[in-house]
């Protein structure tokens, strides 16, 4: 495997450790896909973990702005399936810390944990296992801006765009890999569906 591992190299290793699968799944708000993925799956094992983290690590340290930053930036991940990549990326890069926001409330808006702060000013890369419609990331955006932070970079392992994904440019992005998948809202027009998969219900 390449210092970053390529497209094909990431989708081995999620379909080897179960992370994506392939079949016909029915998501909680009622939609039916081909495919299921859950990156935290490949994480479970260390050299897996390592593999992906310090693959996205390279990426982000190969844009010459980021690494002339280093080591003082901090790395920050939405709770709780970002943590593993905040700290794998974390320890690559040698920044100077590693903390996360999570889901508070009734709103469920993001916050950071009690006694997190951000120094004013402090750059900022954002880090998550997976990136789908993005408005988990664009809240940890705001957020650090309202906390008088600089987001440098954003990096996920796995890209899943939807049509209404959000944009982060000028932000720069990084990902190793990129999936697209189907869904349907009637379960008689999913593809799989016509040959006799079983569905699978997938839990939130």
């Amino acid at each position: 495997m390449e210092l970053v591992p390529s497209q094909e190299d990431v989708i081995n290793l999620l379909l080897e450790t179960g992370a994506l699968r392939y079949g016909h799944f029915v998501y909680p708000n009622g939609m039916h896909s081909n495919q299921y993925l859950q990156v935290p799956l490949a994480m479970r094992k260390y050299q897996h973990a390592k593999t992906l983290s310090v693959g996205l690590s390279r990426l982000l340290r190969a844009n010459t702005e980021i690494r002339a930053l280093l080591p003082e930036v901090a790395i920050i991940a939405p709770a709780t399936g970002g943590l593993p990549v905040a700290y794998g990326v974390g320890e690559a890069l040698r920044a100077h810390q590693v903390y996360w926001a999570e889901e508070e409330g009734d709103n469920k808006r993001l916050r950071f944990r009690q006694f997190f702060e951000l120094e004013r000013g402090e750059k900022v890369i954002l880090v998550d296992d997976l990136l789908r419609g993005g408005a988990k990331m664009k809240q940890l955006v705001d957020l650090v801006t309202a906390s008088g932070g600089e987001v440098v970079a954003i990096g996920v392992v796995v890209f899943q765009p939807t049509p209404n994904t959000c944009d982060f440019s000028p932000i720069p992005f990084y990902y190793l890999a990129k999936l697209e998948r189907t869904y349907h809202t009637n379960g008689d027009a999913c593809d799989v569906a016509t040959r006799g998969a079983e569905p699978i219900k997938i839990r939130v």
